[in-house]
């Protein structure tokens, strides 16, 4: 009897453990909205001076979020505040909605990086103090980098980084491309990123956002390793045809990969199947000119922890 009493000990517990773990992974996603704000445009053929972005374009970008349903949605290129609040204002009335809004004013007083949540974050630092040595003075990043907490179940927390990396485009002929102003930039954030993560003990984080460079650029290798150190690997993406791209540049109809995640070690076995996707739903492009990335993060498995006696509350004579 004390044998099936103590079997029977460990499935309760190992049902417990079950049922205290989240019900569905968590979705993490990034999307470049491409200029969700007023600015000077083309619309159709037409030259629109200081012109929103069309409502239809805006429908598109409803549509490709729908279709994900994201729980923690990183953009890029977002307006101010307002623009941010009418996004969620406009998802709210499609069913989807995002309690928590994070905004970050940076350098740039135009494009800004932000997030839409539907779980609530234990902290949010705005880092747009990140400063590197460039030519012969000094820059900040230009759109800063937003730090986000997140408490799981079991209490253990990851962390999520936002970035969107300076652009291709330059008027320093030192630095075509920007190339190495954006590689720079890439270091800023990594420095602070190993100071906000493993200095401080939490080894579980996600680097996401537009980085603005390709999988083995310069750029990004700053975020895999430091010397020696170990930070995170880029996390592969595909879309339902295994494409992976994920920019269109369409002057000179390039195909690209900027945008997508950098997933700590410790981190990455808990990302669901290994891998993130690509949205790719009919007149994705007319929404932006990026592709939405995201991945799904499950649970820490549960510990079943077994001891040798069980606090039933019966007797067996």
């Amino acid at each position: 009897m004390r044998f099936v009493l103590s079997q029977f000990c460990l499935l309760l517990t190992a049902v417990f453990c079950q049922q205290s773990a989240y019900a569905k992974p968590i979705r993490l996603a990034t999307y470049n909205l491409n200029n969700y704000l007023v600015m000077d445009r083309y619309v159709g053929a037409v030259w629109r001076p200081s012109y929103p972005k069309p409502e239809a374009d805006k429908m598109i970008i409803r549509q490709v979020i729908k279709q994900a349903r994201p729980d923690i949605l990183a953009v890029q290129e977002m307006g101010t505040l307002p623009f941010l609040e009418e996004l969620r204002a406009d998802l709210a009335e499609e069913g989807v909605h995002y309690p928590y809004t994070i905004h970050l004013a940076g350098v740039d007083q135009v494009r800004h990086v932000a997030v839409l949540s539907k779980l609530s974050p234990t902290a949010v630092v705005k880092h747009n103090d990140l400063g590197f040595k460039y030519q012969n003075g000094r820059k900040r990043v230009k759109r800063g980098m937003l730090e986000l907490s997140f408490e799981r179940s079991d209490g253990s927390v990851f962390k999520l980084f936002v970035v969107h990396l300076k652009s291709r485009w330059t008027d320093v002929k030192a630095d075509p491309e920007s190339q190495q102003r954006r590689s720079r930039e890439a270091e800023a954030c990594r420095n602070r990123i190993i100071e906000r993560s493993y200095d401080l003990g939490l080894t579980d984080f996600v680097v996401v956002g537009d980085f603005n460079d390709h999988p083995a650029s310069a750029t990004l290798r700053r975020f895999y390793r430091k010397g020696d150190f170990d930070i995170g690997a880029l996390l592969p993406a595909s879309d339902s045809r295994g494409e992976q791209w994920t920019y269109f540049y369409h002057k000179q109809v390039v195909y690209s990969l900027v945008d997508g995640f950098v997933v700590s070690g410790s981190l990455m076995p808990q990302v669901v199947a290994g891998e993130g996707h690509i949205v790719d739903i009919s007149d994705v492009l007319l929404g932006s000119d990026h592709r939405m990335v995201y991945l799904d993060l499950a649970e820490p498995e549960p510990r079943l922890e077994t001891t040798d006696s069980c606090d039933l509350n019966f007797r067996v004579d």
